[in-house]
C-alpha cells in the first residue's frame, strides 16, 4: 500500500475503520436550556481522580454550553438508541422533544436520557482545552450509572449492537 498524504477525507476514512462507543453529551447553557449532541469521541483519562474527556466541534450549538456550564452527562447509549443517536447528530432545535430525560445531581442539572443508555456518567468540568477545530472538556466522574443492555457501537458509518460474548479463547 502507498501512503498518502493526510486530508479530511483520509483522516475520516482512518477512524471509519475503528467500532467506537456511542454517547450524547448533554448540558446546560446559561439560560438553563438542555443542549447535547452526539458524540464519539469520549475517552477515560484517569482512574484516579476519574477522569474522562469528550470532544466537541467549536461550531456545534452544545460548544458554548458545555464550555461554560461547568458540568455535562456523558450518556453512553444502548444498541436500541440509534434513532438517539441520529437526533442529536442533527442541527434542530428539539432534540429533546420527546427522549425521556432526568435532571443530574451531580452535574448541575444537565439532562440524563434516562431511556436510552446503558452507561452514564455525570461529570464536573476540570479544564477546556482548544485543539483545532473541537473543543477537548475534561471531566472529573461525580455520579454514574450501568445498565444491563447492549451498547451502541458506529462503525463505517453503520450502527450496530455490541453484544458482551466472551471472545474465543486461542
Amino acid at each position: 500500500m502507498t501512503a498518502v498524504a493526510a486530508d479530511n477525507t483520509l483522516f475520516r476514512a482512518i477512524f471509519a475503520t475503528l467500532p467506537t462507543a456511542v454517547a450524547v453529551v448533554t448540558a446546560l447553557d446559561r439560560d438553563g436550556t438542555p443542549r447535547g449532541f452526539t458524540c464519539n469521541a469520549v475517552t477515560a483519562v484517569s482512574a484516579d481522580p476519574p477522569l474522562l474527556l469528550v470532544c466537541v466541534d467549536r461550531t456545534s450549538v452544545t460548544s458554548a454550553a458545555l464550555r461554560t456550564a461547568g458540568a455535562f452527562v456523558v450518556n453512553f447509549l444502548a444498541a436500541d438508541a440509534a434513532g438517539t443517536s441520529r437526533r442529536f447528530a442533527g442541527k434542530g432545535e428539539d432534540k429533546f422533544d420527546g427522549v425521556a430525560t432526568t435532571p443530574s445531581r451531580a452535574a448541575g442539572g444537565a439532562p440524563v436520557l434516562t431511556g436510552d443508555a446503558v452507561a452514564v456518567a455525570e461529570c464536573v468540568t476540570t479544564d477546556v482545552v482548544p485543539a483545532g477545530d473541537h473543543w477537548i472538556v475534561l471531566g472529573r466522574v461525580e455520579a454514574g450509572s450501568v445498565h444491563e443492555r447492549d451498547t451502541l457501537m458506529y462503525f463505517r458509518r453503520t450502527y450496530s449492537a455490541w453484544a458482551a460474548t466472551p471472545a474465543p479463547v486461542g
